[in-house]
């Protein structure tokens, strides 16, 4: 075997690779602590689910509107040991049961992400394990893996692959050959899908968070009774969607100013539709142009029912969608992405830090 040290301490965080020939079993426990869920899961063999604890904060920062990060911090210092203790308990294991810790090292906020990489590092210290810091971002492509233990076994996704990433402040379209190669084709040049959610959102005074609540709203309105602008920046597989946000906050000042109640069912509907119509066609022109085997569609605004429908409305590509229950901030996703990254010979250091802003590379 072949040792190479990472130079790009960005990129890879202070991790060393050995050169692999094949994935091997090995059963990961894994951390996420990078916004306001204090999240812990066992995965075995990068695929099979045995017990996956999710403690939320949602109710906590709803009041404020959005998530505060000194809250969500120490909500996690609060929460991480007992959702690790039931994790395991879940499992029916102990920690010597387990081959590697994988935890989330970023991108996130940076005191979230330092609660639970401390958390590993003791572990890992502890017990004498492998540590594997993991992208948040590339923890959410690898949801797709992921299936519960005892449950049929669903397709693996199949290289090449394109995946739509839209999560949080990220939308991105990523063409992936093999696993944990990517080559970014697009991104958002502003507010990513979920920013517009959110925002719009508060537009039309609904609750945090966003997403789900224009859904909500949607679903009795009349899609087409705004024509709201879709950015297409043809040329580029690149995103935008702050000209649909801005058009939204127009027609509501213009609404009120002739006077009655918003049609908050409608504006919700036809802002939902726009975002969509971006979203899906991008992504399916993308997979063509670039030969895609298959389709994957990831993070949270891949809970959205309206996009989850026109991408398994088509034919042209198989395509690969995580459950509700693995499209918002957990574990298991980390657990997927630390598996193929431990089975490959990746090993991070106890110096690794949290990365705010580590970028998919």
């Amino acid at each position: 075997m072949r040792l190479l040290r990472a130079k790009n301490k960005n990129a890879l965080a202070m991790t060393t690779k050995v050169i692999m020939t094949e994935l091997k079993p090995a059963r990961i426990l894994a951390i996420e602590t990078s916004c306001d869920e204090t999240a812990c899961a066992i995965l075995e063999n990068g695929r099979a689910l045995l017990s996956s604890v999710v403690a939320s904060q949602m109710e906590i920062h709803a009041r404020y509107g959005g998530v505060f990060p000194e809250v969500a911090s120490r909500q996690h210092v609060l929460s991480i040991m007992p959702v690790v203790q039931q994790t395991l308990a879940q499992a029916h294991l102990t920690l010597n049961d387990i081959d590697a810790i994988a935890v989330t090292q970023g991108p996130g906020l940076a005191g979230s992400l330092i609660v639970g990489l401390n958390m590993a590092k003791g572990m890992s210290l502890a017990l004498g394990k492998p540590l594997v810091g993991v992208n948040h971002l590339e923890g959410h492509i690898y949801s797709s893996w992921v299936y519960e233990a005892g449950d049929t076994i669903p397709p693996e996704p199949q290289f090449p692959l394109l995946a739509l990433l839209v999560s949080g402040g990220h939308t991105e379209l990523n063409l992936m050959t093999d696993h944990l190669t990517y080559q970014r084709l697009g991104s958002t040049l502003d507010d990513a899908a979920g920013e517009a959610f959110d925002k719009v959102a508060r537009l039309l005074e609904l609750p945090y968070p966003g997403g789900p609540s224009i859904q909500r709203e949607a679903e009795e309105g009349d899609a087409s009774r705004f024509n709201f602008p879709r950015a297409w920046l043809d040329g580029t597989w690149n995103f935008s969607f702050s000209g649909v946000k801005t058009s939204v906050l127009y027609e509501v000042q213009a609404l009120k100013k002739r006077g009655g109640g918003l049609p908050i069912h409608d504006l919700a509907a036809s802002f939902q539709k726009a975002v969509v119509d971006v979203l899906f066609k991008k992504t399916m022109d993308a997979a063509r142009e670039f030969g895609a085997r298959e389709i994957l569609v990831a993070g949270g605004v891949s809970a959205n029912r309206v996009l989850r429908q026109a991408f398994k409305g088509q034919t042209e590509f198989p395509v690969h969608i995580p459950p509700l229950s693995l499209c918002t901030d957990n574990a298991a996703m980390i657990a997927a992405a630390g598996y193929f990254r431990y089975s490959l010979g990746y090993a991070s250091t106890l110096e690794m830090d949290a990365l705010p802003n580590w970028a998919l590379s």
